[in-house]
């Protein structure tokens, strides 16, 4: 139950015309597919489940936002989005 409140909350703020969840907003960021369009809610979807790929390799997932040239991680490779600044 709990993980699918988490998930509603992640997948509904991306996809929203805000595009961020709270921390994004506050750290003045938004996410975006690869052409500078909001995400649909399914998108949004993948993206979180690709996130518990990245947590769950050891983080590497994560780290990978350290050496790939449009700062993605794992998650933001296999849902085809972007982390930008507001």
């Amino acid at each position: 139950m709990a993980n699918a409140v988490v998930w509603l909350y992640y997948a509904l703020q991306e996809s929203s015309p805000v595009q961020a969840t709270l921390g994004k907003r506050i750290m003045g960021l938004k996410v975006m597919d690869l052409e500078g369009r909001r995400i649909s809610f399914g998108r949004a979807t993948g993206r979180y489940a690709a996130k518990l790929l990245s947590g769950g390799l050891l983080l590497l997932g994560y780290a990978m936002i350290l050496f790939t040239k449009k700062r993605q991680g794992l998650h933001d490779l296999l849902a085809g989005t972007v982390v930008v600044c507001r």
